[in-house]
């Protein structure tokens, strides 16, 4: 362990081994940094927060504070971070509103500069934001989800796994996983196939995920029809299952 004399570590934080904490960093009592996690210089970490092994937050990262919220009445409620992700220059991530809730990223996130992640969202693995993505509150996005630079997405918004947000884009609905958004406001375009690719998926599931998309986006049908048609005549693959429920959970409207 090595922790460099000008760093401010609270006698109630919990430090796993190997961990590195560099100049003028501050760790507050009740946070747990697991083995192998680095902090690189000016970081804060404050509040009940948990981050797994090997995270790296690099210069003036700060997660756990409390939400810019109006709600918000002082609670203590946790923030957790899984393992090997990786915060870079000022990103910021707020705990939630009220007890009993969770701001959560998962593993092998990569939280790019000048992004925030705000109160009780919660972000799956894999997850990429780009430089100044501003999340508002109660988000959630899937595993291997990227959004592009500078993009603010609306509370309460639901983005899909393996989707992809271009950069410049504002997006006030919810975005489908496997496919390719961007624009203002966000429009779809097409199946995420590099993407996809990518990530090892078969080309007969690719091929379904097409027809799933020109059934539900390039059709005149209405959604429950659309997603009865994808039903009786696809596959009943899981891909198949995540975009039908997603597309069920949607409150706030999907990207067309």
């Amino acid at each position: 362990m090595t922790i460099d004399p000008s760093a401010r570590v609270a006698d109630g934080a919990q430090l796993g081994e190997d961990v590195q904490i560099g100049p003028w960093c501050i760790v507050d009592a009740g946070v747990r940094l697991g083995d192998g996690c680095i902090l690189d210089s000016m970081v804060k970490v404050t509040g009940d927060t948990e981050l797994g092994p090997e995270c790296h937050l690099h210069h003036g990262a700060v997660i756990g504070t409390s939400p810019q919220d109006l709600k918000y009445r002082g609670a203590v409620a946790p923030v957790r971070v899984g393992a090997r992700s990786v915060f870079r220059e000022y990103s910021t991530v707020n705990m939630p509103t009220a007890e009993g809730e969770l701001t959560q990223i998962g593993s092998d996130c990569l939280i790019m500069a000048y992004a925030h992640v705000a109160h009780n969202c919660v972000l799956g693995d894999h997850v990429i934001l780009a430089n100044s993505v501003n999340l508002a509150g109660h988000i959630e996005i899937g595993d291997y989800a990227i959004i592009g630079g500078v993009t603010p997405v609306h509370q309460f918004v639901k983005i899909g796994a393996h989707s992809i947000i271009g950069g410049g884009s504002r997006v006030p609905t919810d975005v489908a996983p496997y496919v390719k958004a961007a624009g203002s406001p966000i429009k779809v375009f097409g199946v995420n196939t590099i993407g996809l690719q990518r990530r090892g998926f078969s080309e007969e599931t690719q091929q379904v995920l097409k027809r799933v998309y020109r059934i539900f986006f390039r059709s005149p049908l209405l959604k429950d029809q659309a997603l009865a048609q994808i039903r009786a005549e696809l596959p009943d693959i899981p891909e198949v299952r995540v975009f039908t429920e997603f597309v069920e959970r949607s409150e706030r409207g999907l990207a067309r």
